[in-house]
């Protein structure tokens, strides 16, 4: 066992793998193995698939930056594709062909489910900034305007969670059945 500082999970490249320092009682930490996939038939075939959804999320005009995808599986759903893991792995694999520099994240047992989010945080060069930040403006606009109270209809909402969720399913089921 060895003590880890700062006591929070920390993960560095390891060959075929990954090693993960989570935190123990008492400041202890053990060491886990993540295997990569890589190599992994179904994460490759996952990534195949993803890539349109993810160009597509992309506001239009802004030369393929600014986009972001989240998908909310049951977790049942989540297992029966090769778990979070896997399923995050595909995502960055499938950003990485579209030059994205991603930030992800994968959790499971959220009161969504399981919950895999993958981000572009490049530096958005300043011809594709203007559109890049009023399509963010919108859809936040159209995310708050229930809650904020703005009186009218509210602005339409093109790329729901629930809507990238089943466009992920239908696109994965593809390649998997």
């Amino acid at each position: 066992m060895t003590i880890c500082d700062p006591p929070v999970p920390h993960v560095t490249g390891l060959g075929g793998g990954a090693t993960v320092r989570r935190p123990g009682p008492s400041s202890a930490s053990t060491l886990s193995v993540v295997p990569s996939y890589a190599k992994d038939r179904r994460c490759i075939a996952m990534a195949e698939a993803i890539v349109p959804l993810l160009r597509r999320s992309c506001p239009e005009g802004a030369g393929g930056y600014g986009g972001s995808y989240q998908v909310n599986l049951d977790d049942e759903e989540a297992v029966g594709l090769g778990g979070v893991e896997l399923i995050r792995a595909a995502m960055r694999k499938a950003a990485r062909t579209l030059g994205w520099k991603v930030n992800s994240i994968g959790m499971i047992g959220t009161k969504f489910g399981t919950m895999v989010v993958i981000q572009d945080v490049r530096e958005i060069p300043e011809e594709h900034a203007a559109v890049v930040t009023k399509d963010m403006n919108e859809r936040v606009r159209a995310a708050l305007h229930p809650a904020r109270g703005e009186p009218g209809e509210a602005p339409v909402q093109q790329d729901t969670v629930a809507l990238m969720t089943q466009e992920f399913r239908a696109a994965v089921a593809a390649v998997t059945d």
